[in-house]
């Protein structure tokens, strides 16, 4: 489902060159549960944001489908994203002032499905992740772990051939976090591929790789 081939990524302050990713060469098959480890300022999320088409490499190419998703303009690049991937982020990113429905159904309104429609799959995209009794709440009526399942439900509600997550239990204590890493699992088992960033490798257990980067390489 994707590859990558010699992956590079630089960051420039004034005149000093910041070198994050060396040369990664990486296959994803459809359906993997794959885990990114490495210390902090590794170059982690870079790869994330690389793959997922939300930051631009400084050499290398990102084959999605066997299409170079990488060689497309920014607008090619947003409608792909919208209707191909999902994302999951430590900050939740839930809109305030919306419910969790309506949070759930901006993407699949955004998509073309009119609000009736988007309602009936942002439902049950909140059941799948157990928030059945929370649809109608507004994310200051929900704990953190519950606001991240809703993002989580947002992300899968559009069926995304890949979902990508960014340290999604970073702000949970660990009873929480745990939950909210069995939500992948359950996701995984049913045949999603997903990438995520990560530290919580230990609770992580539905997972089949786990790739360490080390000074910008996978080791």
């Amino acid at each position: 489902m994707i590859k990558v081939k010699n992956l590079h990524k630089k960051y420039y302050l004034g005149e000093l060159e910041i070198p994050v990713l060396n040369g990664i060469d990486l296959e994803v098959k459809e359906g993997d549960y794959i885990l990114v480890t490495g210390r902090s300022g590794a170059g982690k999320s870079t790869l994330l944001y690389l793959i997922g088409l939300l930051d631009l490499p400084t050499k290398g190419q990102i084959f999605i489908d066997k299409k170079d998703v990488g060689a497309y303009n920014d607008k090619e690049k947003s409608q792909y994203r919208l209707m191909n991937l999902g994302y999951v982020f430590q900050d939740y990113a839930l809109l305030p002032e919306l419910i969790a429905w309506e949070n759930v159904a901006v993407p699949l309104i955004m998509q073309g499905n009119n609000k009736k429609e988007a309602k009936k799959i942002a439902t049950l995209a909140l059941c799948q992740v157990e928030l059945e009794d929370k649809i109608d709440n507004l994310p200051s009526q929900l704990s953190g772990g519950e606001q991240q399942r809703v993002s989580i439900a947002r992300a899968i509600a559009q069926k995304p051939k890949i979902l990508f997550a960014d340290e999604p239990t970073a702000n949970l204590d660990s009873k929480t976090a745990e939950s909210v890493m069995k939500v992948f699992e359950k996701i995984s088992k049913n045949g999603q591929t997903i990438i995520m960033v990560t530290h919580e490798t230990k609770k992580a257990t539905g997972s089949n790789r786990i790739i360490n980067i080390s000074d910008g390489k996978i080791k």
